[in-house]
């Protein structure tokens, strides 16, 4: 029997709520929850990772480590998680001079700056001062890919070979050049 009454958020709320304190793969969660929705409405479940990684950010789900969340009713949290005002944003902006703290290019260079969380949010990271950087587009969507550790420490081997070789923020290519690599 097809029904439509079910949200797609309410139904990946049900799965991990049939699974409390178990550690999931994401992929599990992914494959039950669009199964499931065809099952009930006949219709297609485009994008389930929003809604888990929604739910993580609200914290419904607790996010164990990459792709790998936990539903504990016990621990049920609602982290105060903000994205940073424009006020924020223009001081952060302004601190770290228009420029990518990784690669030193900023706007003159046509390049889209964006202001970044250093403690990701889903990690319960705090929209501060203190917490925001200012990176280029290609490098925030390059700091995705890498845990904060890893993102800390191959933004630090860059930044210190740059200051070994006294090249100063003009060369970007070392830090953007075409191997694709941070």
């Amino acid at each position: 029997m097809k029904t439509s009454k079910i949200t797609q958020e309410g139904l990946v709320r049900e799965f991990y709520e049939k699974h409390p304190k178990r550690d999931i793969p994401h992929a599990e969660a992914v494959d039950w929850v669009t199964v499931e929705w065809k099952l009930r409405t006949g219709g297609v479940f485009r994008d389930p990772d929003r809604f888990i990684r929604k739910l993580s950010q609200a914290g419904f789900l607790q996010k164990l480590s990459k792709g790998v969340y936990r539903y504990d009713p016990d621990f049920v949290v609602h982290p105060h998680l903000e994205d940073f005002s424009a006020s924020q944003k223009k001081e952060i902006l302004k601190r770290d001079n228009y420029r990518c703290v990784i690669c030193g290019r900023g706007k003159k260079d046509g390049v889209e700056l964006q202001v970044d969380h250093i403690k990701a949010k889903d990690f319960g990271g705090e929209a501060t001062i203190e917490n925001g950087q200012t990176l280029c587009a290609q490098h925030n969507f390059k700091k995705k890919n890498y845990k904060q550790t890893e993102t800390g420490k191959k933004m630090f081997i860059r930044l210190y070979e740059l200051s070994k070789g006294n090249r100063g923020y003009g060369n970007s290519k070392i830090l953007c050049g075409d191997s694709g690599s941070f």
